[in-house]
């Protein structure tokens, strides 16, 4: 079948149901996906409050951009005024803690742009945070981030140094001026809003930032429900535990939150069949009746998306921490299907929505590898199992 057939089938092809399905699966044939012939058109339920989309260009730090724009968010919903983060300022300072891991398992583990969630709450407990305005991790004429260069020279002279002993002591100077030559140092204090911080003071006055007010979730069988593991991704170098919950409650923790004002941060899966950026929606196959991948059955019906079908999943690689993003809000279709609005770090120019995508919940169930909420989004009985658990 050729496009201008399948285009004179569209026009034909009315919304009754036969006819309807006849349609999508010309439309698999092709590879190509219409969520208007699907299940109708989306309705916004919830759009909470949520910074401009921002572009992690060259970078693999998606970790950062997306729990970044979480606590903007946080800002939001609490009636503080906008505030543009740098990621870079948080950025810079993991990428030293990556550094001192590295050499002190003597490059026996990873040392590369990656990360998850956690790291940022962490950062911003540990060392601060301050405005874009006062660090943004561009210098010269760059106008957008590139660390292509920057990470490959600082594991080459991490590398260097486990080749001396004893390493030299004052090795992390070396370090943190490689660093300054590509991103620039950030000053140890700033004005904002007429005010003097450190990002210390700025973490606290400003932000009202709490670490303790941000719960983290996950869901596999391989270890017991309702207690925290550290979960076994590469880009976890920090060894941050999650709680383990069962799907149903994970999908369920994600959706309470967002209808309460709530947003959520999430770290996923994107490089399987069904993430389609330049459509501006993700969908999981079977369940969402988009076109197969050769690696999963078409025939498993949506009830398959179980515990265990994402657990082999998990186990077999296929579902992996490929990127993490900022979900925002909700919509459902005609039909009561519910996609989340998910703010990525792509730019605004990324897909048809203003980077963002439209993420169906058997997507989001099956793809899932971890996720952040604020902890007063959580029901009662979630908080006292977790409670438990200390």
């Amino acid at each position: 079948m050729n496009i201008l057939h399948l285009a004179t089938l569209r026009t034909t092809v009315n919304n009754q149901i036969k006819r309807g399905l006849l349609l999508l699966m010309m439309l698999c044939v092709l590879g190509v996906v219409s969520i208007q012939a699907q299940d109708g058109a989306l309705t916004i339920i919830r759009n909470n409050a949520a910074t401009a989309v921002k572009n992690q260009a060259r970078t693999g730090t998606c970790w950062c951009f997306s729990t970044t724009s979480l606590i903007e968010s946080e800002c939001l919903r609490k009636g503080l005024p906008a505030i543009d983060l740098s990621e870079m300022f948080t950025v810079r300072n993991i990428y030293k803690e990556k550094a001192q891991n590295y050499i002190r398992r003597q490059g026996a583990t990873r040392f590369d742009e990656g990360g998850l969630g956690h790291d940022v709450i962490h950062a911003i407990a540990a060392y601060g945070a301050m405005p874009e305005s006062a660090y943004s991790g561009l210098i010269g004429q760059a106008t957008t981030h590139d660390h292509s260069q920057m990470v490959p020279a600082l594991k080459n002279y991490l590398d260097s140094l486990l080749k001396l002993s004893p390493v030299p002591e004052n090795w992390l100077s070396g370090f943190t001026t490689i660093m300054d030559s590509y991103i620039g140092p950030p000053p140890a204090t700033f004005e904002y809003n007429g005010h003097n911080y450190t990002p210390l003071s700025f973490a606290k006055e400003v932000l009202k930032f709490n670490p303790d007010d941000y719960a983290f979730f996950t869901s596999f069988t391989h270890h017991p429900f309702y207690q925290s593991f550290i979960i076994e991704v590469p880009d976890n170098v920090s060894n941050g535990a999650y709680y383990n919950i069962p799907l149903t409650e994970l999908v369920n923790i994600t959706k309470t939150a967002v209808q309460k004002g709530y947003t959520v941060m999430w770290d996923a899966d994107v490089s399987n069949n069904g993430w389609l950026t330049s459509k501006g929606y993700a969908f999981s196959p079977a369940a969402d009746s988009i076109p197969m991948a050769k690696d999963i059955d078409p025939d498993i019906p949506e009830k398959a998306y179980t515990q265990t079908y994402r657990q082999s999943l998990y186990e077999q690689l296929i579902t992996q921490d490929d990127h993490l993003m900022h979900i925002t809000g909700m919509k459902k279709t005609a039909k009561g299907k519910y996609f989340f609005v998910v703010k990525n770090s792509w730019s605004q120019k990324a897909g048809p929505f203003g980077g963002y995508i439209n993420v169906s919940e058997p997507y989001f169930a099956i793809n899932t590898v971890t996720i952040i909420v604020p902890k007063a989004a959580l029901d009662k009985d979630i908080k006292h199992k977790m409670l438990a658990v200390k």
